[in-house]
């Protein structure tokens, strides 16, 4: 169900080490770093949990994805938010800069979280 989380954090540099250090005895360490967001998972695994450099002014918001099954599904995630009112951030599409696959809509919700259903397919 939930393929990633990401927190935004004030200071990127005193959140790495920490999770770095928390995560170390789960066996989870940084797979993926961007500079100012850092992805945390299985050593020689995929990132499944998120820091990153707080980029809202006024909160922080929350960043959820959600598995999807098919490209197909994102479509309809997608056409579900439109019908639903909801802000679209990024319209349906390949994002080459994760990984090759990587096919995903995001979403604001309600509360202004940023949420995205993505496909790896």
């Amino acid at each position: 169900m939930i393929d990633h989380i990401s927190l935004q954090v004030d200071d990127i540099e005193v959140c790495m080490a920490w999770y770095s250090a928390f995560l170390h005895p789960l066996g989870y360490g940084t797979v993926a770093d961007f500079g100012d967001t850092v992805g945390y998972g299985p050593h020689g695994g995929s990132p499944s949990f998120w820091i990153g450099k707080a980029t809202d002014p006024g909160g922080r918001q929350t960043h959820v994805a959600f598995q999807a099954e098919s490209r197909a599904v994102v479509d309809e995630v997608h056409a579900v938010a439109v019908a639903l009112g909801l802000e679209i951030l990024h319209e349906p599409r390949e994002w080459p800069e994760y990984h090759p696959g990587y096919y995903a809509v995001f979403v604001r919700d309600p509360q202004g979280n940023n949420i995205e259903a993505v496909c790896h397919r």
